[in-house]
């Protein structure tokens, strides 16, 4: 796939401006502040519908105005597509595809695949699990579009299962609660929360089974074979780790409410659930010890390069066309080895937009391959020989 031309309107510091992509790689370059992040959290939510960077709409739209727009088109097994998002400042959005308003969001979803990459991911391995979590399920949204409802199903009755345990802890005061009451009141909750939760361990554990191995090839490449990178799923409730049991919806099911069970007396006494792949972890070793413990800074952004790549691999193999790779800035946290290993990656099999303050990273052939654009307080030239051009 590949990204003809981006149009944004009052989208963060862009009044109005419009690109026309042109080569297979395009390098944003400008000073830090002036737009460049800007402009691929564009691409990232008319892929993802989601921000990395703002939790709500209002954030992502030109001061003092109401609303943004986001327009793409581009060519998707040779056959042109056309996406817009509007952002409202209360929230409510507009996606279309080819001018058709989109119902559900799913219907947007998956049609523009990207792999962001920036320095933030260098928090993948030495962050909190959540950012682990998050990582696999943009991963799978991607892979899946249908997951988007299955997550969000499961985190609405989430957060109606940790209502209802505040509720009950406030009206016990901390005391030990009866336990047939404490049943019958959580009993809807727990099987809607152990049915969906099965599912959703299913698929984030099936997609790490996939995504392994490609990985595992891409980091014995990156550190010379010196290192055994593996990678495994470790679901909250234990016994899901068992294949014959997680590929077994009312096995995994039973497994979760034996789970909710043994840990009903907790979750009272703390009034949160304790139970579910909210709770999930994604864990690396590197010769079977733990990366975010005993690697270094190195090792570290070696397995985040190797993970990258391996989402591309990933992508391309089952949507059977290169996704869009964004790069934010992250050539400078890659020392010149891992550099060369990435650029060398890509060379011009995806569509690449690349972030930099300057172009001294980048080997002459890259380039001169490459279309150069100069971003600046929110608008952008294209840079070419003898010439300036205003988008």
């Amino acid at each position: 796939m590949f990204l003809q031309s981006l149009l944004l309107r009052q989208f963060r510091n862009y009044r109005h401006v419009q690109v026309e992509f042109n080569a297979p790689k395009t390098i944003l370059v400008g000073d830090n502040a002036q737009g460049k992040t800007n402009l691929l959290e564009a691409v990232a939510l008319l892929s993802t519908l989601k921000s990395a960077r703002a939790r709500r709409d209002r954030d992502l739209i030109l001061n003092d105005e109401t609303i943004a727009q986001i327009n793409t088109t581009l060519k998707r097994f040779d056959n042109p597509v056309d996406l817009a998002i509007a952002l409202r400042s209360n929230g409510r959005r507009t996606v279309t595809v080819n001018n058709e308003t989109c119902r559900r969001q799913v219907d947007f979803l998956g049609i523009l695949n990207v792999v962001q990459f920036s320095s933030l991911d260098l928090d993948l391995v030495r962050g909190g699990p959540d950012g682990r979590r998050t990582w696999l399920d943009t991963l799978l949204i991607q892979l899946e579009p249908i997951y988007a409802d299955l997550l969000a199903k499961y985190n609405k009755v989430l957060k109606q299962r940790n209502a209802l345990l505040k509720e009950m802890r406030t009206r016990d005061g901390g005391n030990r609660p009866d336990p047939a009451q404490f049943d019958s009141e959580l009993a809807l909750w727990d099987a809607q929360l152990a049915a969906i939760g099965a599912r959703v361990t299913l698929r984030r554990s099936r997609a790490i089974d996939r995504l392994a191995p490609v990985a595992e090839t891409w980091h014995g490449a990156i550190s010379g074979r010196t290192e055994a990178l593996q990678m495994r799923y470790a679901p909250n409730v234990e016994a899901m780790s068992d294949p014959e049991v997680r590929d077994d919806l009312d096995r995994g099911k039973q497994a979760f409410l034996d789970k909710i069970q043994e840990k009903a007396i907790a979750e009272h006494y703390q009034g949160t659930t304790l139970v579910g792949p909210h709770r999930d972890e994604i864990e690396f070793n590197l010769n079977d010890l733990p990366v975010r413990q005993f690697g270094s800074q190195g090792q570290q952004r070696t397995l985040v390069l190797a993970l990258k790549l391996a989402e591309l691999k990933l992508i391309e193999e089952v949507v059977g066309e290169p996704p869009v790779l964004l790069l934010d800035d992250v050539l400078a946290e890659l020392d010149p080895k891992r550099q060369n290993q990435l650029l060398d990656a890509i060379q011009n099999r995806f569509q690449t937009l690349i972030t930099a303050t300057h172009l001294d990273a980048f080997e002459q052939d890259w380039i001169r391959s490459s279309q150069i654009l100069q971003v600046k307080a929110g608008e952008i030239w294209a840079e070419a020989i003898g010439s300036r051009k205003l988008f």
